[in-house]
């Protein structure tokens, strides 16, 4: 294998930069820089010079981390230099000269992890989410993936399933004492059934993806209901364009809005008529109504009551004369013009948003993950209901292979490039 090498640190200019190189090589190109190494895991002062012409490149700290016991289970070197982009390019040139070492691709440490048995599938996702998280729901969610967290759910339910397979083989092996297989059928029902309950819970829980993309918002009503002004308002920058004509919004125009650490995605749609419509605006249609459909919260701006029963009902323009009051039914008075009631939205926002998030100590799936224990979830539901216990054992099989696909244990190569894809080259 490779010995590989890349910046792991932050983008330069910075105070100080972290150079890493992985694989067999490590060491040995480690010294042709600096001469000799430091203790493992010990932080020693060296010059870095040049293999080639003994050149001082820099002056910075070395450590080692000697496999399998570290990051990505090879050997591993850390130079921690000056965070200089002339610096950076130096260093990594002159490792560039040196034979079996190349730079790495984007995500090939963690990779080298995963494939070393240092984290699994699991594991390397949220670490992903990790990196590209902005808001505290999202770094919580992520880290306590990365941490191993689904892993260690998973190892527990498999365990659970090792033992119900284990006392059905023994019911096999004396099928002649009539009582065994009835006990055990009983016993091991119940134990699928509480399971297959446990990984429902966590299949209907909130999405990594919802955490990642935001609340999905959307502003619906029929057309000059003043939608693209008050997404104007809630983004606070002129994203759409507002024009008294009906029909200006032909499309939908989604804005991405953080407010008090949570992500919000917001969606103006075309307004909703049902004659007048030209054939763009038709289309423009049929995709609000599958926005509506697909949102998590929605707004409607209309006189009339909205035709979708969970939607808010916002009384729009209240700034105009004649309209200030809050006639009987809608939920809130606004105006995206002037402001008044645009807080108190914002106060209703945060109150649906909240019920959309999970504990602090609840799980996070994304739709890979989702799709796999909904399998599991199934499998186990048929086997519950199954009077067979061979074909019992058969779900029990099943149930077990979508979970060693969840953690990476098998039938993974599919997902690796683009999940590693993602990650930049130094991860």
């Amino acid at each position: 294998m490779d010995t590989i090498f890349a910046v792991s640190s932050g983008a330069a200019p910075a105070a100080i930069s972290i150079l890493r190189i992985s694989g067999p090589q490590a060491f040995a190109a480690a010294r042709l820089l600096s001469g000799t190494l430091p203790a493992p895991r010990v932080a020693g002062l060296r010059a870095l010079r040049d293999p080639a012409t003994g050149t001082l490149l820099d002056r910075g700290l070395v450590l080692v981390f000697p496999g399998p016991d570290s990051a990505t289970g090879e050997d591993i070197v850390e130079l921690h230099i000056h965070g200089g982009r002339a610096t950076q390019r130096a260093l990594e040139a002159a490792l560039g000269t040196i034979a079996g070492l190349r730079q790495a691709e984007p995500g090939e440490f963690t990779r080298r992890a995963l494939e070393h048995g240092r984290i699994d599938l699991t594991e390397a996702e949220g670490l992903g989410d990790l990196l590209s998280a902005e808001t505290e729901h999202q770094r919580r969610a992520a880290l306590r993936l990365s941490e191993g967290g689904l892993r260690q759910q998973i190892e527990r339910w498999n365990d659970r399933l090792v033992d119900v397979a284990a006392s059905i083989e023994a019911a096999l092996d004396f099928s002649d004492e009539d009582d065994v297989p009835e006990a055990v059928t009983a016993e091991s029902a119940s134990v699928l059934a509480a399971l297959a309950d446990e990984i429902g819970a966590v299949v209907v829980a909130p999405s990594v993806e919802r955490l990642r993309d935001g609340v999905r918002v959307v502003i619906a009503g029929p057309p000059n209901s003043g939608k693209s002004t008050l997404i104007n308002r809630l983004a606070g920058r002129d994203a759409a364009i507002v024009s008294p004509t009906a029909g200006t919004t032909r499309d939908r125009i989604e804005v991405s809005v953080m407010r008090s650490g949570v992500a919000y995605l917001l969606v103006d749609t075309a307004g909703l008529r049902d004659d007048g419509a030209d054939e763009i605006e038709r289309i423009g249609i049929g995709r609000a109504i599958d926005a509506i459909a697909a949102g998590d919260i929605v707004l409607w701006l209309d006189d009339v009551a909205p035709p979708y029963p969970s939607a808010m009902w916002l009384h729009a323009r209240c700034d105009i004369p004649g309209r200030a009051s809050l006639p009987p039914g809608p939920d809130l008075a606004i105006s995206a013009a002037s402001g008044e009631g645009i807080s108190a939205l914002w106060s209703l926002l945060e109150e649906q948003a909240g019920r959309l998030w999970v504990g602090a100590d609840e799980m996070t799936i994304n739709a890979r993950q989702r799709a796999l224990l909904t399998s599991a979830e199934a499998v186990l539901r048929d086997g519950v209901a199954e009077s067979d216990i061979l074909l019992r054992a058969e779900a029990i099989r099943s149930a077990r292979a979508a979970f060693d696909s969840v953690t990476g244990r098998a039938d993974v190569e599919a997902v690796l490039d683009a999940l590693f894809g993602r990650f930049c080259i130094g991860k």
